[in-house]
């Protein structure tokens, strides 16, 4: 199978400014579901850099006291030990905004002053478009002279609190404050990939890029600006160490590094009209799709998304929906809340006039019947095609915020029945089965190896139902008797009163969900 059946080429990425490859050959890819996952390995492979190894960052939100693992050591004491140890560590966060906004301004600042003060550098980085944010969620190893060794994390957890969340969904004792109805420690669902192989060096490049910028750090903001120089913070990055060459190839998967820059004023060096790859690499494996797209995501809200999927099913009358989002937005509030509730209602409802028999939407719940928070970023497409990142499946994250995600084709077939669930002969890959089938024994509170009855889309999707069904029934019958297995929920939208859709709709489009192309794509509809 030709990688360009499902990647994008050079000439459908668009952007002729980056250094970034077309795809590299020859990695594994490991997901790492849950925090707690995530975070043990990071203090593992963080711990054995040594002297002159490089530790290079980029994140949304930084928790400088987020703890590790039970015990230690926070995300502040680990970075900064290994930069004692002579580690070159440098990190790029987001500038962020005030936190009694309910943004991260202040730990952003402290996770950098901390790290500084042992000898890294940790940047805020403002380089977005008005109303915009550095969304990108990824962590860089590199042991010069010793390449076989490199690693690195991407996907869609930040280096925060909440996301130490285990697959008993109990929450991180160390939490954010949400909507009352994920309760004092939020249950959280996330998946990070643990990568190795030449792709690491593509994502040292994109984490490069970005460092060597020109453009200046703050922008459209004034105040942060004066404030960033009576507090003297590091305003100009210093010069990075040599990059390394790629790493060896170790396995046999394809990994296409996938981003989202805007188009801004002044222009990115390594994307001057920005770049959309995210938008084009899902816009590509979609119209492809046969069978089932599984997804994961946070926000499925935009109608531009959705009518992706709605054409797809129209187009192909095998081809089924599977969402798992979370039951309630983050945010509570007369005004936060309701622009929230009018994307997905528009998109679903979208969705659903396509094909209402083969959309499944789902939330989650767990054991204690408290709603799960997916903030998980995870696409499946025919067993064959996958991705994970840090990109929501809607217009900010396509256009507008700066996204990294990782698009996975693997070599190796997996034989098991059906070997071809698409029919186009692209056979069913292992990766992408094993990561679909593994969210789906977690949902349905099944062992390892109890899945024999997932593996074709059609019966996947019936015991996802029925599973879902029982549910339902057991809270509706008042939760008499044992409660059955399993963590699904079916979704339910409500549609909005007209009053409140009358100033709900322009914010959701406006604010929430804006739009970051070039006018020349936004006026032809492109990515």
């Amino acid at each position: 199978m030709p990688p360009q059946e499902w990647l994008l080429t050079t000439a459908e990425r668009g952007n002729p400014d980056t250094s970034i490859p077309t795809w590299n050959y020859g990695n594994t890819a490991e997901p790492l579901i849950h925090g707690q996952n995530y975070f043990d390995r990071l203090v593992t492979e963080v711990e054995q850099l040594e002297s002159g190894d490089h530790l290079f960052f980029t994140d949304w939100r930084g928790d400088p006291d987020e703890r590790l693992r039970d015990h230690g050591p926070a995300i502040a004491e680990l970075f900064a030990a290994a930069a004692k140890r002579g580690v070159v560590v440098k990190g790029l966060l987001w500038r962020s905004h005030l936190d009694r906004l309910a943004y991260s301004e202040e730990e952003n600042r402290n996770l950098s002053d901390d790290i500084e003060a042992a000898g890294g550098e940790v940047l805020l980085d403002q380089r977005v478009r008005r109303g915009g944010s550095h969304h990108q969620k990824l962590v860089v190893l590199r042991h010069p002279g010793r390449p076989e060794r490199d690693i690195a994390f991407a996907g869609g957890i930040d280096l925060c609190h909440s996301r130490r969340d285990s697959a008993e969904h109990h929450g991180d004792r160390q939490a954010v404050q949400m909507a009352k109805a994920y309760g004092p420690n939020p249950p959280w669902h996330d998946v990070q990939l643990a990568l190795r192989g030449p792709v690491v060096g593509a994502l040292d490049t994109s984490f490069r890029e970005r460092w060597n910028d020109p453009v200046p750090l703050d922008q459209h903001g004034p105040v942060s600006t004066l404030t960033d120089k009576l507090r003297h913070e590091d305003m100009r990055a210093d010069r990075l160490p040599e990059q390394p060459p790629d790493p060896p190839e170790c396995g046999l998967m394809t990994v296409q590094v996938l981003r989202t820059y805007p188009a801004m004023r002044p222009p990115y060096g390594f994307a001057k009209l920005g770049e959309r790859t995210v938008a084009r690499g899902y816009t590509k494996a979609i119209k492809r799709a046969r069978r089932i797209v599984y997804l994961e995501d946070q926000y499925l809200w935009s109608t531009e998304v959705a009518q992706l999927f709605a054409e797809a099913m129209r187009e192909n009358p095998e081809l089924h929906l599977v969402a798992v989002v979370p039951r309630h937005p983050d945010v509570d509030g007369r005004f936060a809340l309701p622009p929230n509730q009018v994307g997905r209602e528009k998109a679903i409802e979208l969705c659903r006039r396509a094909a209402s028999d083969r959309v499944h939407v789902f939330d989650l719940e767990n054991s204690e019947g408290t709603p799960i928070y997916v903030h998980a970023k995870v696409c499946v497409i025919d067993d064959v095609w996958s991705s994970v990142g840090s990109d929501n499946f809607n217009r900010r994250s396509w256009t507008h915020d700066s996204e990294l995600s990782c698009a996975v084709l693997d070599e190796t077939r997996d034989e098991r029945e059906p070997v071809d669930p698409a029919g186009l002969g692209d056979g069913a890959r292992r990766f992408a089965r094993e990561l679909r089938l593994a969210l789906t024994r977690e949902h349905l509170d099944r062992a390892d190896g109890d899945d024999e009855d997932l593996l074709d889309p059609e019966s996947a999707i019936e015991a996802m139902t029925a599973a879902a069904d029982r549910l339902r029934d057991w809270h509706d019958g008042g939760r008499t008797g044992p409660r059955p297995p399993g963590r699904l929920v079916h979704h339910e939208t409500n549609r909005l009163p007209w009053m409140q859709r009358l100033w709900a709709v322009p914010a959701y489009r406006l604010v929430y969900d804006p739009d970051g192309r070039p006018w020349r794509d936004r006026r032809a509809g492109t990515w």
